[in-house]
């Protein structure tokens, strides 16, 4: 008798710390990647810029794909106003 008591009892310990284990992990995850998306012109050094999509993962960009029919071609002395020149803010 005194032995299934105490096999119940460990059994009820081990239950519940695999429990409080994961109930810890599940509240206290946090986002492991976030994917985004945005559009930018990007310009190269004759003032020709063409829009993309750009997506991004965090901070990294994961592809550029050029939007059809989206270029321009700004004059030789054009300078860039844009203050942020980051591909994923």
């Amino acid at each position: 008798m005194k032995i299934k008591a105490i096999l119940i009892i460990i059994a009820l310990i081990v239950i519940l710390s695999i429990l409080v284990y994961f109930i810890r992990n599940a509240l206290t995850g946090s986002v492991v990647s976030q994917i985004s998306t945005n559009t930018k012109a990007i310009c190269n050094e004759s003032n020709f810029c063409q829009d993309y999509i750009i997506t991004c993962e965090n901070k990294t960009v994961l592809k550029t794909t050029p939007i059809t029919g989206a270029v321009t071609q700004k004059s030789e002395d054009w300078e860039d106003p844009r203050q942020n020149k980051e591909l994923c803010p």
